[in-house]
């Protein structure tokens, strides 16, 4: 009767709960994999950025050590993008809490809030995407509108790195490379170190690979 009724109807309220935190978990742990990438590429740019700056290669330094911020500011995104699917987790825990009282799945602000919020990271939007459709149609939120989303975030990433490299760069050189910013024009802009060099382009295409998988 039980494979009649799922052949008729569909999955149950609680299978479709189970379904949807077994793709949470599964994106929670991509994500986790994400930011240890970053952390490796990241540890090693940060190298190849002190060999530069010991060098007195100031604009190259420049260039990877914005890289650099890049990823921390990822990382973060990352980082936050974990804590609302975990969130997500928690709201369907109640769903499934709720089934056994009702019998049905209740519309949730709170899930819709956080699967809005989600669908800006590239990373996950379309696992996000998929699931939204699924649980609109189950009913536990309405439907998302697309021109509320913003995805302008790389933009504001890049302006607020600009503004964040020289404290970077005095960070990583024990307050050095800071306070020489405003010289980079009058230094050779090329890597007398053949090695430092395609280290930093490695890196680079590494950082750059990660943060626009």
């Amino acid at each position: 009767m039980q494979s009649i009724n799922r052949f008729l109807y569909g999955p149950t309220p609680e299978e479709r709960v189970r379904a949807w935190q077994a793709k949470l978990r599964a994106e929670s742990r991509q994500l986790d994999r994400e930011m240890r990438q970053l952390d490796m590429a990241t540890n090693k740019a940060r190298q190849s950025v002190k060999q530069l700056a010991a060098k007195g290669d100031v604009k190259s330094a420049k260039l990877l050590a914005r890289e650099v911020v890049r990823s921390n500011k990822q990382k973060d995104r990352l980082s936050v993008s974990k804590a609302r699917l975990g969130s997500i987790g928690t709201q369907l825990s109640q769903q499934m809490a709720m089934i056994k009282v009702t019998g049905s799945l209740q519309k949730s602000t709170e899930i819709m809030k956080l699967s809005n919020a989600l669908i800006k990271l590239p990373q996950i939007s379309q696992t996000m995407r998929e699931m939204s459709m699924e649980m609109t149609k189950a009913g536990i939120m309405e439907e998302m509108l697309e021109d509320t989303l913003d995805m302008d975030e790389d933009e504001e990433i890049e302006e607020e790195a600009d503004a964040e490299v020289d404290k970077v760069l005095f960070e990583l050189t024990n307050g050095k490379l800071g306070e020489a910013g405003s010289v980079a024009t009058d230094l050779p802009d090329k890597v007398e170190d053949e090695e430092t060099d395609r280290n930093m382009e490695k890196y680079r295409e590494q950082l750059n690979g990660i943060l626009s998988g």
